[in-house]
């Protein structure tokens, strides 16, 4: 009986838990087709006996026990069942506690072995979606219009608004076709509330933010007015904010104050923006004292930066000084909420720490605390410029208090800002000596601030033209700080003005290497090279400095002056005209346009910006005299006439202007007129020789008895000409010398106008082409007169530009004299 039964194989008594990790190759059902003694198996009884034990110990197989004889048996139950595996009546018994998942009786009693239920076939297709159910289109719809709305965002952050608004429409067309098929099909109870409001409010925004605020309004009244819709009171603010767009200041807090009246207290944050709203409101209207109790509410609930400016704006209109104060204390105490620059600094060499350190020096948290940083330190100034000059008696001792107020705070880098700006102040009055005094109290300062000062005092004394002190405060600043392009600005100016061009340009080289932003030095790097006459790199650097500077009518100019001077007309005159475009009123430029066409023969075009320069300044000597001659030239001779009656009355001393008047009267055929300007004229420069000779010979053609006297007065003079001409010629041969030289010249002046105006005669060389005594100005003569121009201000222009250092606002004193204006009226 023994011999039919199946023993559990031997176990390592000492490890009870060995054979888990072991593989089964029975369980590889992906080699059962190959595997014969399986598929054998499967087709005889053989397979119907029980599987081999397996190493494994469990629980459900026996461990054998030795007996006395040295044999090993199976443990039998209590009952005297046997084991599991046994044999019993020629019956095998399966092991079911190792019996293998997909067997099962129906595969013992022959039928396909399946274990994975692949006899099963493939699953059944899923059910397909009905596109046409009213379901799926509401859901596809709905869909569609979230699409719209985030299309309309984007668009809108794009800068993109009439797009954005387009898509808000077409949402909200669609939108209202969903709320229409929704109702059809489900209860009004399943439509889409949050949909809906955000639909409408997009809108709504989209409409403001094109400034189409009526439309805007009433979509917020339609979101208003729809009490299923939560909070939606709050959008009160934004539609007091279009009526504050529009002007409308009492509908404006009217609707601030409902918004503040339905929101909870809990939200703060809000309603202090809210209450910020109405304050600068109330400061648009003029009720300043509404506005202080806003902004002293704000600041006493949660300070900030704007509300505490604010709130010194409405002391300051009210002219209440301790009030003033008080609120700049209040406004110095706003806690900043940014961390210490020290945490940027490494403690120690650890490469990690320093790495962390290295990636969070300026990102965009720390680009954030910087920014808010500036906003305070420029509130402070502007506040503290703004109640200085008027807290106290004088603005010195107002600057003085803001000064240890600020030194007493968080603030105190400020200070130093406070007391430059102090020095300004004083040059806003003219008091140079006392904003140099407050300047050179910097220079036992640190590094910064005494390069700021003496930055500042270099400027001060170049423009005073004291160019030596300039050079030695420039010195001071670069020693201070190598790496300030003010002060290397102002440096070279020093040599620029001592003709050491090339040196010059070193300095702005430099100043550009350290800023390449510093228009100053770009500016004047472009002088220095016009001066040494290389004009293609000089051209480069005003083209450089007009891609930045759109507008500066100084650089157009300099743009323009070199192509003149590489005789290139055409683009001089192009360039003019947009420096016209920029400042149309400006007389030279007009001038030096009407210059350009007339050298290129285009009298038409010349006259047209000769007018308009005479228009806007009828004082310019060298515009009246080109308009003269060209109104003679044109044979209109009586429009001439103004033109040179005006030159007589700016130089009344030159008598050529009155005898201009006296031969266009004569030419047009006035000739008593012309007699009488002739007589006026003899009697205020009784030595005139040109005088003398026209009246003789009108008095001649005329036949009046005078023609004798002034034929006589002529004689004199001519004889008296000869005389000097005389003497001039004997003290040439006889020596020569200076003052052979000096009656020489005093002789020529005599012989062509005697008298108080001989002197005056020496104009330039377009006066010297007037008539001459033995050439009266006729029409038929060849001569023209050169109205070609020569620029007044000559080096002025070309004087290089400085720079201020301060760390103020851009609009300061410093800042409007960096430069002399280009083309004065």
């Amino acid at each position: 009986m023994m011999e039919n039964v199946h023993l559990a194989p031997e176990t390592d008594e000492d490890d009870l838990y060995s054979g888990y990790n072991d593989y089964n190759p029975t369980y590889d059902t992906e080699e059962l087709e190959n595997d014969t003694a399986f598929q054998q198996a499967v087709k005889t009884s053989h397979g119907r006996r029980p599987p081999i034990t397996a190493k494994i110990p469990s629980t459900a197989v026996a461990r054998p026990v030795a007996t006395g004889c040295g044999s090993k048996t199976s443990l039998a139950s209590s009952m005297g069942r046997p084991m599991t595996g046994a044999i019993q009546d020629g019956v095998t018994r399966p092991m079911t506690a190792v019996r293998a998942a997909g067997f099962t009786k129906a595969a013992l009693r022959g039928s396909a072995f399946d274990p994975l239920g692949q006899s099963r076939g493939p699953a059944p297709p899923l059910e397909a979606r009905n596109e046409d159910s009213p379901e799926e289109k509401i859901r596809q719809l709905e869909k569609k219009v979230n699409e719209l709305v985030e299309e309309s965002c984007i668009a809108n952050s794009c800068g993109d608004l009439k797009l954005a608004l387009e898509k808000a429409k077409d949402a909200g067309r669609k939108e209202r076709v969903l709320v229409r098929q929704r109702e059809q099909v489900t209860s009004p109870e399943n439509i889409n509330l949050d949909l809906t409001y955000s639909v409408l409010f997009n809108l709504a925004s989209q409409y403001s933010a094109n400034e189409m605020y009526p439309e805007a309004l009433n979509t917020y009244q339609v979101i208003v007015k729809n009490k299923m819709f939560s909070n939606a009171g709050r959008l009160k603010v934004n539609m007091g904010n279009i009526y504050l767009k529009q002007r409308n200041y009492s509908k404006a807090i009217k609707f601030y104050r409902m918004a503040l009246d339905q929101i909870p207290s809990v939200h703060k944050e809000m309603r202090i923006k809210i209450m910020q709203n109405i304050g600068v409101t109330f400061i648009q209207t003029g009720q300043y004292s509404d506005a202080i109790n806003s902004f002293e509410h704000i600041m006493r609930m949660a300070p900030n930066l704007k509300a505490g400016f604010n709130l010194i704006l409405s002391y300051f209109a009210v002219g209440d000084r301790e009030k003033m104060k008080k609120a700049f204390q209040k406004l110095i105490a706003v806690p900043l909420e940014t961390d210490e620059d020290g945490k940027y600094i490494s403690p120690n060499d650890d490469p990690h720490t320093n790495l962390v350190i290295e990636a969070i020096k300026n990102d965009h948290l720390r680009q954030m605390e910087r920014e808010r940083k500036a906003m305070a330190e420029k509130y402070i100034m502007t506040a503290a410029k703004l109640i200085a000059p008027v807290i106290e008696t004088s603005f010195a001792v107002g600057y003085d208090w803001c000064v240890e107020v600020v030194k007493a705070s968080q603030y105190v880098e400020l200070a130093n800002d406070l007391e430059i700006n102090k020095a300004i102040m004083y040059l806003r009055q003219k008091d140079f000596n006392q904003a140099v005094e407050t300047l050179k109290m910097f220079e036992k300062k640190d590094s910064s601030v005494k390069s700021a000062a003496a930055t500042n005092l270099s400027f001060l004394y170049y423009l005073e033209n004291e160019f030596s002190q300039a050079s030695s405060y420039a010195d001071l600043a670069v020693n201070s700080d190598r790496y300030n392009p003010s002060a290397l600005t102002n440096k070279g100016n020093t040599v620029f003005a001592n003709g050491d061009y090339e040196k010059a340009a070193e300095f702005y080289k430099e100043a550009l290497r350290n800023d390449s932003s510093c228009t100053e030095a770009l500016y004047n790097i472009g002088l220095t090279y016009k001066k040494l006459n290389r004009l293609d790199e000089a051209l480069d650097c005003f083209l450089k400095l007009h891609a930045i500077l759109r507008n500066s009518a100084q650089v157009l100019y300099q743009i323009a002056n070199i192509y003149e001077l590489m005789e290139d007309p055409s683009q001089a005159m192009e360039w003019l005209m947009q420096l016209i475009s920029v400042v149309p009123t400006d007389s030279r430029a007009l001038s030096k346009l009407g210059g350009l066409y007339d050298s290129e023969g285009d009298k038409s075009q010349a006259f047209q910006y000769y007018y308009e320069s005479y228009r806007y300044f009828p004082s310019n000597i060298e515009v009246i005299e080109w308009l003269g001659a060209y109104y003679i030239d044109t044979q209109f001779c009586e429009k001439a006439i103004q033109y040179f009656e005006r030159a007589s009355l700016i130089q009344p001393t030159q008598v050529k202007w009155q005898l201009m008047v006296a031969s266009c009267f004569r030419r047009s055929g006035n000739y008593q007129k012309a007699l009488d300007t002739y007589k006026d004229i003899h009697r205020k420069f009784p030595e005139n020789v040109e005088c003398l000779r026209f009246l003789v010979r009108l008095c001649t053609d005329i036949g009046l008895k005078e023609v004798q006297e002034y034929a006589t007065k002529l004689k004199r003079l001519e004889k008296m000409k000869e005389i000097r001409e005389q003497r001039t010629k004997s003290g040439r041969d006889g020596s020569g010398g200076p003052r052979g030289r000096r009656d020489g010249s005093a002789g020529s002046d005599g012989g062509q106008n005697c008298g108080a105006g001989s002197r005056g005669e020496r104009l330039s060389a377009q006066l010297r082409a007037l008539p001459r005594t033995e050439e009266p100005y006729d029409s038929s003569s060849n001569k023209e007169l050169d109205a070609s121009y020569v620029d007044p201000l000559g080096p002025q222009i070309e004087r290089p530009r400085t720079a201020a250092r301060k760390r103020v606002d851009e609009d300061d004193f410093a800042d409007e004299e960096l430069g002399d204006d280009l083309l004065p009226e």
